[in-house]
């Protein structure tokens, strides 16, 4: 591509910060979100605006939003039923459709980091728990203690759901609101590639060893050029089983849909009467940006082709 076209190739950015219960956050929690929002999608749109690519920027503008504790990602991630922090990521090229993600990762400071090093570095797609912080280290990643990641906010959302699960109820996660605050981000570059980037650390009161659809390929994370990158944010089981992401790309290959309305279909009619609850960002080729949620509220924000940027967090 000669540096001519690069400059009239478009190049757009969406990144989300979770979906949840409108009762969350209180405005000025909401305008320090939207500040971070912003200043995530100027960290990637400026890559992408030099000509680094799409994964460069997903990479970045989640390291933005990971090292924010207002989101439940990277330094703000939510606690385990039994006080620990686990953390998942997951990131992926639409051109090759190279793959890396982590699972349950609790010392390693930017997850979204050590799934581009699993991608780039590793003949493997997913790394989980003591071993994929053991090759992170080896490979020169930042780790951080405990105290890093540890927030009074997070405590005491984990107090609060101690004390509504009742005894002998299984401690699996709960509302709308716990999913509050993954975080991810989809771009696409002057070449024509897109990428899609999805960090979390998963629901409030979840059981140790548990795995939403953030780490997993296809059902958090998705980037096939000849489709679109989508990120997603919600009931982990849910979009796992209906695996979300892919399906809107299939029904934009198979079935012709528009971005937006694949997007809409899966979330709206295939998620939400299934009992689950919660949202996806898409981009596709020619840089159409799609948002749908099927909660009350979504953090969200973007730069679109045209370089107008826009955040939001509270209702549509």
């Amino acid at each position: 591509m000669t540096s001519m076209n690069l400059l009239a190739a478009p190049i757009a950015i969406v990144v989300h910060g979770g979906a949840g219960s409108a009762q969350l956050p209180q405005p000025a929690r909401e305008e320090a979100q939207r500040q971070v929002l912003e200043r995530a999608l100027k960290a990637g749109h400026g890559l992408l605006a030099q000509g680094a690519s799409a994964v460069d920027a997903v990479e970045a503008a989640i390291v933005v939003m990971e090292d924010s504790p207002l989101f439940n990602a990277g330094r703000g991630s939510v606690f385990t039923a039994e006080g620990t922090i686990e953390m998942d990521a997951s990131i992926m090229e639409g051109a090759g459709r190279s793959a890396g993600a982590v699972g349950g990762v609790t010392t390693v400071k930017n997850p979204i980091r050590a799934a581009r090093a699993v991608m780039d570095r590793s003949p493997h797609v997913m790394m989980v728990g003591r071993g994929a912080e053991a090759w992170a280290q080896r490979n020169g990643l930042e780790m951080a203690p405990l105290e890093y990641f540890r927030t009074p906010e997070r405590l005491r959302e984990l107090e609060e759901w101690k004390a509504r699960t009742r005894p002998g109820k299984s401690r699996s996660g709960g509302g709308v609101s716990d999913h509050w605050g993954t975080v991810g981000a989809v771009a696409l570059d002057r070449n024509g590639t897109l990428a899609a980037g999805t960090s979390t650390g998963g629901m409030t009161g979840k059981l140790p060893g548990r795995l939403g659809d953030s780490p997993i390929i296809g059902a958090g994370t998705f980037a096939d050029n000849r489709a679109c990158a989508i990120s997603c944010t919600g009931h982990g089981e849910f979009f796992i089983r209906h695996g979300v992401a892919s399906d809107i790309a299939a029904r934009m290959r198979y079935l012709q849909q528009p971005l937006k309305q694949a997007a809409r279909v899966v979330v709206q009619e295939v998620l939400l009467p299934a009992g689950g609850r919660g949202a996806v960002i898409g981009l596709d080729a020619k840089g159409n940006i799609a948002v749908e949620f099927n909660t009350p509220a979504m953090a969200r924000g973007s730069i679109d082709c045209d370089g107008k940027l826009t955040t939001s967090v509270l209702g549509r």
